[in-house]
């Protein structure tokens, strides 16, 4: 983007790197990221409520829906008006509820191990082999923001400060990241569930505390990762000044969300299959390699040319095991389901 002022969006960068190809390529893996993004926090969502409400159940056209499925579609619902907001500044003022609900979140999960019987005693193997690929793709999963950062950037007032905004959101998220997975793991070991949440005891009023925070994470985020998709949509089928057809599109992504949610609704694995496949592509491939092609400069052996390579490979390697650890757990889940 310092290169080019014209550059607004990811697909901008790889258009300007590669042409045509690479504008293509990079808009399939990063949509297709946000689109699984959203599905996840409509998994997260169902689950919780599930945990919440066992017994919910309605019917649509003499179908009856229950469980989980049933809270997902509720769901949908309640979000599908904040994705008809096209200005993402405002969509910020209703994101930044999503920072304090995640303080709030961690803060009542270490109250709950402290002060209410859980404690902090399980143990487990601090090493397995095994479980490195989808660790790894976990992590990934973690920082896979960088599909919509030009976006963002484009719609600050001040876009000199999204540098110091980069650096604050990386602290912070691994500050919550990192206490959130110790003290989760300290508290139930082996037994730890996707979800911590899942985890608690729903009769405790801290328990339920921090279930409902967790519920108000799709609130403050699936219009934001909705939004990159539908304006995409809108500029490709030059449909900027027509309001209804920009509510049809919107709407549209939101029930087919809804239906790969409710298909696959495996919080984990979907998880790792977008870390190891999609985030590590667009938060660590592309950008080494636009970077590569744009600076001619980064071409020339040194120190900077090496470090770039040896990203390169492990993030090659952690794409190709963990893409197919994560297929392979999901196609055995589906079939078992």
């Amino acid at each position: 983007m310092d290169v080019n002022p014209l550059i607004k969006s990811y697909p901008d960068i790889g258009d300007q790197a590669f042409g045509k190809m690479g504008r293509a390529i990079i808009s399939i893996f990063m949509y297709l990221e946000l689109f699984l993004l959203a599905v996840e926090l409509l998994i997260m969502e169902g689950d919780n409520l599930h945990k919440l409400y066992p017994y919910v159940h309605f019917h649509i056209l003499g179908i009856e829906v229950g469980g989980k499925q049933a809270f997902i579609v509720l769901t949908a619902l309640v979000l599908l008006p904040t994705t008809w907001l096209s200005s993402l500044s405002r969509l910020a003022y209703v994101s930044a509820g999503g920072i304090l609900a995640s303080v709030i979140l961690v803060f009542t999960v270490f109250w709950i191990g402290a002060f209410e019987g859980v404690g902090f005693h399980e143990k487990g193997d601090l090493w397995r082999f095994n479980g490195l690929p989808m660790a790894i793709s976990l992590y990934t999963f973690c920082y896979c923001g960088h599909a919509v950062f030009p976006t963002l950037c484009t719609s600050m007032k001040d876009k000199n400060q999204f540098p110091k905004v980069l650096i604050v959101c990386f602290v912070l998220s691994t500050i919550s990241y990192g206490s959130m997975a110790v003290i989760g793991y300290l508290m139930y070991g082996e037994n730890l569930m996707s979800q911590v949440t899942l985890n608690l005891p729903t009769k405790n009023i801290s328990s339920k505390i921090a279930i409902y925070t967790t519920l108000v994470s799709p609130i403050t985020k699936y219009a934001i990762i909705v939004s990159p998709m539908a304006i995409a949509l809108e500029e490709t089928l030059t449909l900027h000044n027509n309001k209804l057809i920009k509510l049809i599109i919107r709407t549209v992504l939101v029930i087919s969300t809804v239906i790969v949610a409710l298909v696959v609704p495996f919080f984990g694995y979907v998880m790792a299959f977008i870390g190891a496949f999609l985030s590590i592509s667009a938060a660590v491939l592309f950008p080494c390699l636009c970077y590569l092609k744009i600076n001619k400069a980064s071409r020339k052996f040194g120190v900077e040319l090496v470090f770039i390579l040896v990203i390169l490979v492990l993030g090659l390697f952690v794409a190709v095991i963990g893409t197919y650890v994560s297929i392979r757990d999901i196609v055995k889940h589906v079939s078992t389901k």
